[in-house]
């Protein structure tokens, strides 16, 4: 398979008729080989217009949905990123290259060990940090960061992972609460509050740690 021209395909039929606009973003999607962020059975599926299926029940996110919430999260060069549930680590790579200083948090071993051979030659050297720890929880000990990015789809935001933005930074993820389809969220801290707003229709597998918590009955 010619890898090069499924990411041409893909930038040229996924994205760019689907309102993703920041050009550093899709030069990095045309360049990166996100064929190597797969299991190797899997990577003539890596450029479809598709969630990818993973080891643990995981997923890759469809190029389109990775995409946008990237773009919503509107991260400068020089700002700090965190990506949650980080699985291989396709979602931090791309970050570090539009110029994020990366760390990526992923709890699954057989998760880690495909990053852990794909970032660094796909990724600036230094540019991104792996910690293996439970994503529900953050990463307090990195915090403030500018930018917080949650690899999947989610119940709720834990308010420990909000409170782990900069004043400014901005979060985002997919929600799923209210049934399908799930939206985009973006959550904004500003005077020490969190503001979260939708910003469109997306897709995306539920994260495991990440349930909304259940409601009393009266």
């Amino acid at each position: 398979m010619d890898f090069a021209e499924a990411r041409r395909f893909m930038v040229d039929g996924q994205l760019r008729p689907n309102r993703v606009e920041d050009p550093r973003i899709v030069a990095a999607l045309r360049d990166l080989p996100r064929e190597r962020f797969v299991p190797p059975a899997l990577a003539a599926r890596a450029y479809a217009d598709a969630d990818v299926p993973l080891p643990g029940g995981r997923a890759m996110l469809k190029p389109l949905v990775l995409a946008r919430l990237v773009q919503l999260a509107a991260l400068k060069r020089g700002e700090r990123a965190l990506v949650l549930a980080a699985g291989t680590g396709f979602g931090a790579a791309l970050m570090a290259a539009i110029g994020g200083t990366v760390t990526a948090v992923e709890s699954d071993p057989a998760l880690l060990a495909i990053a852990r051979a794909a970032l660094p030659a796909a990724t600036p050297a230094g540019s991104v940090t792996i910690v293996q720890a439970d994503p529900a929880q953050g990463h307090a000990a990195g915090a403030p960061w500018d930018v917080i990015l949650i690899e999947g789809g989610v119940g709720e935001v834990p308010a420990a992972i909000e409170e782990q933005l900069a004043e400014g930074g901005r979060l985002v993820a997919v929600g799923l609460a209210g049934g399908p389809p799930g939206r985009a969220l973006l959550a904004r801290r500003a005077g020490g509050t969190t503001t979260t707003t939708a910003a469109f229709d997306a897709h995306a597998p539920a994260l495991p740690g990440f349930a909304a918590a259940p409601a009393f009955a009266f």
